[in-house]
C-alpha cells in the first residue's frame, strides 16, 4: 500500500526558500513517477514538477530555475527545494505518485495514482 506524508512548509518572506519533503512508503523510485502539485484557493491543482522513474526531472516554466525536486533513497522521501520565493508560490502543495507513467502525461494530476495530505506554503511580501 502506498502512502505519502508532506511536510516542511509554512510561513517564509519573497526570496526565502524551503524544502518540503515527501515521506513514502510502498513507493519505489524507479518504478514510480513523483509528482508535485499545488493548489491556491479558488484555483484547480497545477502541476509543479516531477521527477520520473527514469530519474529525469520536469519543471513548470514558472519555477525552472528555482525549484529542485531529489530523492532520498534510503529514506524513501523525495524532496522539493523551493527558492527564491515568489506571492505566487502561495498555495497548498501536494506530492503525488504514479506507478510507470509516461513523459507526455506528467502533468496531469489524473494521471496520479496516489497522493499525500499536502502542506501549505505562504509566502509573505
Amino acid at each position: 500500500q502506498v502512502q505519502l506524508v508532506e511536510s516542511g512548509g509554512g510561513l517564509v518572506q519573497v526570496g526565502g526558500s524551503l524544502r518540503l519533503s515527501c515521506a513514502t512508503s510502498g513507493v519505489t523510485f524507479t518504478r514510480h513517477t513523483m509528482g508535485w502539485f499545488r493548489q491556491a484557493p479558488g484555483k484547480e491543482r497545477e502541476f509543479v514538477g516531477a521527477r520520473r522513474w527514469t530519474g529525469t526531472t520536469h519543471y513548470r516554466d514558472s519555477v525552472k530555475g528555482r525549484f529542485t525536486i531529489s530523492k532520498d533513497g534510503a529514506k524513501s522521501t523525495v524532496y522539493l527545494q523551493m527558492n527564491n520565493l515568489k506571492p505566487e508560490d502561495t498555495a497548498v502543495y501536494y506530492c503525488a505518485a504514479d506507478q510507470g507513467g509516461i513523459l507526455s502525461t506528467i502533468g496531469d494530476p489524473h494521471t496520479y495514482e496516489y497522493w499525500g495530505q499536502g502542506t501549505q506554503v505562504t509566502v509573505s511580501s
